[in-house]
């Protein structure tokens, strides 16, 4: 099943986007470690929220900058996931951030894919915005996504 499907089913369901964020971690555990909340999963784009607990905060009070990394590659990993072709493939294979201001709130990481091409085998770039809940920029991220499709080969399995 893919994953916007399961996404859409969970989400009719009683405290789905819970079910489903928890689902998600249970697949990959360290995700559990900043409590995430998927809140928009579509083609393209991707919404996570953070409450700003202790257990994510540094020694300033604010939401620790490795917390803000683990929720920017789950938007952009799930949104991956939810616009490459089926059958496809993907994998980080690196980040560059940058720490725009002190993180002092819940967090919103919104990965926005509208604008790449997902069709081709290769490297590309997946910009993720973290917004503090005065909407205000706090942190970005550029993940890059090493794509591989699958080639058909016309033999169905058996």
């Amino acid at each position: 099943m893919d994953i916007i499907r399961l996404y859409n089913r969970m989400n009719r369901l009683p405290m789905g986007k819970a079910l489903f964020s928890r689902a998600v971690c249970l697949t990959a555990p360290y995700f559990s470690s900043i409590a995430p909340r998927v809140e928009i999963l579509e083609p393209g784009r991707c919404v996570v929220t953070m409450k700003k607990r202790r257990k994510v905060t540094n020694h300033l009070k604010t939401v620790h900058a490795i917390a803000m990394c683990n929720m920017a590659e789950l938007a952009g990993g799930l949104m991956t996931d939810a616009s490459i072709p089926l059958g496809a493939r993907w994998i980080p294979s690196g980040m560059s951030v940058k720490y725009l201001k002190k993180a002092k709130t819940d967090l919103t990481a919104t990965a926005d894919g509208s604008e790449l091409s997902w069709s081709e085998d290769g490297t590309i770039q997946v910009p993720v915005s973290v917004t503090d809940t005065s909407g205000q920029q706090v942190f970005h991220a550029l993940i890059c996504m090493n794509i591989k499709h699958t080639k058909k080969t016309g033999a169905s399995p058996n």
